[in-house]
């Protein structure tokens, strides 16, 4: 009698995205706030952990935005952006922008996350149309404001770069503003920072977006300037959450009372 033993090793591998694509949090390591020309960037502190293999997969929402995604830090994508489909109705008054969703090709995030994510972040009354100021409506075809891009860490910095800015040294996101994409580097959506932790996943990739689009809007880096306080939304907290002597709390929103 012959007895054979079979191991079989099984793999997971993410779905693709469903969409397709700047300043950075890159450039400005002064941690006195920058130009506009060095505006937005976040860092590499080498967070390469996957979610544990025993851990039951994410189903709603807020499960899937507070969940960490294995990514490699030094990936470099096709380059090649799919547009995520479908269009979200600006919900608020004021100025109406509108912007589209794109995600790198083959990157393995889920890319109708990442529009429900901004959609949501951006028209929450803490973000940006706050008090009635402007009101955000995705689009996948016709005029687009920006595009806010989901990409890999090297498409990223290629994108970055035609605008001058260097995402490669804290591994960061940054709004390109020469060009119409506003780009959120896929290392630090899927894997976050120290700053944040593993459990405030959800208010870092908020701030992600929150950060990138403020500088679309014009607004400059800023600091910490009061010790425990929240920090502003344009302070670079993927770096550091300390300026001057002056630690401020992790916060996602430009007007966090609401």
């Amino acid at each position: 009698m012959t007895t054979v033993l079979a191991v079989v090793v099984a793999g997971q591998v993410a779905g693709g995205p469903q969409g397709g694509g700047g300043k950075t949090q890159a450039q400005g390591g002064s941690e006195q706030g920058d130009d506009a020309a060095s505006r937005g960037s976040h860092d590499d502190d080498g967070r390469g952990a996957a979610r544990s293999a025993n851990s039951p997969a994410p189903v709603t929402y807020d499960e899937k935005m507070a969940a960490l995604y294995p990514l490699d830090a030094k990936l470099r994508g096709s380059g090649a952006f799919q547009t995520v489909r479908g269009h979200d109705k600006a919900p608020g008054r004021g100025q109406v922008m509108r912007y589209r969703v794109d995600v790198e090709k083959g990157l393995p995030l889920d890319g109708q996350l990442f529009a429900e994510a901004v959609h949501k972040t951006l028209n929450d009354d803490r973000s940006w149309g706050h008090g009635g100021v402007r009101t955000f409506e995705r689009v996948s075809s016709g005029h687009a404001d920006f595009v806010i891009t989901l990409a890999s860490p090297g498409t990223t910095a290629a994108w970055c770069a035609k605008s001058g800015l260097d995402t490669t040294e804290d591994n960061v996101s940054c709004d390109s503003a020469s060009t119409e994409r506003v780009m959120i580097n896929a290392y630090r959506w899927a894997q976050g920072a120290k700053t944040f932790g593993d459990d405030k996943m959800h208010s870092y990739r908020q701030m992600l977006i929150n950060h990138e689009v403020g500088h679309r809007l014009g607004h400059n880096h800023e600091i910490c300037s009061k010790q425990g306080a929240l920090a502003p939304v344009m302070m670079q907290q993927t770096k550091f959450l300390s300026t001057d002597g002056a630690t401020c709390r992790p916060n996602a929103w430009p007007f966090p009372k609401g």
